[in-house]
C-alpha cells in the first residue's frame, strides 16, 4: 500500500468528485430535534461498507448518493472552488467572555443549529461564561457544529476541541422544511487537497458542499437548506 493511501486525505477533483484515500471510515449522521424543534443531538449509523478509497458527489445529481455516478460529466458541472486558503483565524470575528473565547466565521455556517442552545446561544452563553454551565454550553454547541464556523478558546488562547479521529459523516436534517440532505461532515484533521494541487488548511472539522450549490466551494454555505436539497438514492 502507497504511503498516499495510507495518509487520510480527499482530493478534489476538477469539476468532479470528492476522492476520499486512507480508509477512512463514513457514517450516516442525522441531526435529532427536540419537541419545539431545536437540535439536540446526533443519531449515528454506520451503514456504509468500509473502502480505502470512494469518491464522493459533489453535483448534487448523482442517483446513488454519497457516491459519485459520473453524472457530474453529463450535466457539465462547474464546480470551481471559490473558498479562501486564509487561515481560520485570520478571518473570524471574536467574542470575548469573562472565561471564554468564541471565534466564529458565519461564512462557514451549514445550519445544523447546534448553536441555538436550550439555555441560550453560543454567543450569549460565551458572554456570560463566568457561569461554568454556560461557559460549558457554549463549549459543547462550538463541539456539535460540524461545519467548523464556530471555535471556544479558554482564555490563554489554546483551543478547547474536542478529540475527533479521521471520519467522514454524510448529514441528513430531516426536521428542516419537511427533509434535506446535508452536507460532508469532515472530522478529525483530514488533509483536503484542491482541484490544483494546492490545500486547505487541516482543521478538526469542517462541512463540504454536497448539493453543488455552495458559493463557497468546496465548503457548505447551507445553500441545500435554502434550495431543499435532496439527495438522489
Amino acid at each position: 500500500m502507497s504511503e498516499d493511501k495510507k495518509t487520510p486525505k480527499i482530493k478534489i477533483l476538477k469539476n468532479g468528485p470528492y476522492v476520499v484515500s486512507g480508509n477512512i471510515p463514513m457514517t450516516k449522521q442525522t441531526i435529532i430535534v427536540n419537541e419545539v424543534g431545536r437540535s439536540v443531538k446526533w443519531e449515528e449509523d454506520d451503514c456504509f461498507p468500509k473502502k480505502e478509497e470512494y469518491s464522493l458527489c459533489r453535483c448534487g445529481k448523482s442517483s446513488n448518493s454519497p457516491y459519485c455516478d459520473g453524472t457530474h460529466q453529463k450535466i457539465a458541472f462547474d464546480g470551481t472552488e471559490t473558498a479562501s486558503k486564509e487561515k481560520y483565524i485570520k478571518r473570524a470575528g471574536t467574542i470575548v467572555g469573562p472565561e471564554l473565547i468564541v471565534t466564529d466565521l458565519p461564512k462557514l455556517c451549514a445550519y445544523a443549529r447546534f448553536c441555538h442552545r436550550e439555555d441560550g446561544s453560543v454567543w450569549d452563553l460565551a458572554e456570560d461564561s463566568g457561569n461554568p454551565k454556560s461557559r460549558a454550553s457554549a463549549i459543547q454547541g462550538t463541539w456539535e457544529c460540524p461545519a467548523g464556523r464556530l471555535v471556544a478558546w479558554d482564555k490563554t488562547g489554546q483551543a478547547i476541541e474536542e478529540k475527533l479521529e479521521p471520519s467522514i459523516g454524510i448529514i441528513e436534517d430531516p426536521s428542516c422544511k419537511g427533509g434535506v440532505s446535508g452536507p460532508i461532515w469532515v472530522k478529525g484533521g483530514i488533509l483536503i487537497e484542491s482541484s490544483d494541487g494546492s490545500e486547505y488548511e487541516i482543521r478538526n472539522q469542517v462541512a463540504l458542499c454536497r448539493c453543488g450549490e455552495s458559493q463557497n466551494k468546496p465548503f457548505c454555505d447551507n445553500t441545500h437548506g435554502l434550495i431543499n436539497y435532496k439527495a438522489k438514492r
